[in-house]
C-alpha cells in the first residue's frame, strides 16, 4: 500500500502550521501528501437548522482542504497533494487514518510565545491510540525556526537544520524509536543528539549519605549504558554524527531543554490495547505540553 504524510486539517492557524511541516516533510522523503478534514456529524435537529443546512456543511467540508491542497501546490511544486475527507469522532478517524500513513501530523496550540504545546483532546486521542508515528506541530510554526540562524542571527531555511533530539531509555531501548530518530537525522543531514536522564537508586537517595564518588560512578554507568545503546546504531548509519548525553535529573525536564536547540524532538510510546484513557507515560505527556519544537512520538511494543 502507498504510504503518504498524513495531516489532519481544520481551517486553524494551528493545522495550516502543521499542513506545511508535512508538505516540507513529504518532500523530505519524496511520498504524497494527504490532507484529512473529519466532519464529525451533528445531531438531525441541528443539521436542519437554517444556518446548518446540508448545503452549508457541505460547502464547509469541501472548502477546508480544498483550499489548503491548493495552498500547498502553489508553495510545495514538488510535492503530490492528495485530499481526503472522513466523517466521526476526530480522534477516533485520525488514529485509524495513520494506518496507511508513515506518520500522521496534527496542529497544536502555542502556549504564549515558547511557552510550548496546548494538547486537545483530539491530538491526545490521536497520540495514544495511532500506531504510527504522530508528529505535533505549534501554531506559527516556520521552517526557519528548524534551521540554525543566518551569520547575522536571522532565522532562515536556507542554513543548516538544528540537531534532532531523542529522548532514550536505556533500560527498555526500542529499535522503532531509536531508528526514527536517526532516519530523520539523516534525512536532515544534521546530528542527532540522544538525552538520557537518570536518579540514584532509592536506597541510595533516601538511605544513604550523599557520597560524591558513588554519584560520579552512577552516573559514568549510566553514560556507558548509553554508549552501549547506540554502538550498533552509529555504525549503522555512520554519516549521522551523535551527541550522547546522560544528566542526572528528571528526563522530561532535560528534553524539553534540549528541544530549545532542536528541529525535531522524537520520544515513544507503548503501545496499549486497551482502548480507554489516554496513556502515553509521563516523559511523553510532558515533552508534548512544554517542547518548543515539533515532537514526534513513535509508538512501539
Amino acid at each position: 500500500m502507498l504510504r503518504t504524510i498524513t495531516v489532519g486539517i481544520d481551517g486553524s492557524r494551528e493545522s495550516r502550521a502543521a499542513a506545511e511541516w508535512a508538505a516540507r516533510e513529504a518532500q523530505l522523503r519524496d511520498l504524497p501528501l494527504k490532507i484529512v478534514h473529519v466532519w464529525q456529524p451533528v445531531p438531525e435537529p441541528m443539521a436542519q437548522a437554517p444556518l446548518l443546512g446540508a448545503e452549508t456543511q457541505q460547502h464547509w467540508t469541501e472548502k477546508i482542504p480544498r483550499e489548503a491542497a491548493a495552498g500547498i501546490a502553489l508553495r510545495h511544486p514538488g510535492v503530490e497533494v492528495i485530499r481526503e475527507q472522513l466523517s466521526g469522532h476526530p480522534g477516533d478517524v485520525l488514529a485509524e487514518a495513520a494506518k496507511s500513513a508513515e506518520l500522521l501530523v496534527l496542529g497544536s496550540r502555542g502556549l504564549g510565545g515558547l511557552g510550548g504545546f496546548m494538547i486537545g483532546s483530539i491530538g491526545l486521542s490521536a497520540v495514544a491510540h495511532a500506531e504510527r508515528p504522530v508528529v505535533l506541530v505549534r501554531a506559527l510554526e516556520t521552517a526557519a525556526d528548524e534551521h540554525e540562524p543566518d551569520p547575522s542571527g536571522t532565522p532562515s531555511a536556507a542554513t543548516p537544520f538544528l540537531p534532532v533530539v531523542l529522548g532514550l531509555d536505556v533500560e527498555r531501548p526500542d529499535e522503532t524509536l531509536i531508528e526514527f530518530a536517526f532516519d530523520a537525522a539523516q534525512r536532515r543531514g544534521t546530528s542527532l543528539r540522544v538525552v538520557h536522564g537518570w536518579n540514584p537508586p532509592p536506597y541510595y537517595a533516601y538511605s544513604v549519605p550523599a557520597d560524591p564518588v558513588l554519584h560520579e560512578a552512577i552516573g559514568s554507568s549510566e553514560a556507558e549504558a548509553v554508549a552501549k545503546v547506540m554502538r550498533p546504531w552509529r555504525e549503522k548509519y555512520p554519516d549521522v554524527e551523535v551527541v550522547e548525553e546522560s544528566r542526572y535529573g528528571s528526563a522530561a525536564v532535560h528534553v524539553v531543554a534540549a528541544a530549545h536547540e532542536a528541529s525535531l524532538v522524537v520520544v515513544g510510546r507503548r503501545i496499549r490495547r486497551n482502548p480507554f484513557g489516554t496513556h502515553i507515560g509521563h516523559v511523553t505527556h510532558a515533552v508534548l505540553h512544554h517542547s518548543t519544537a515539533p515532537v514526534a512520538v513513535v509508538p512501539h511494543a
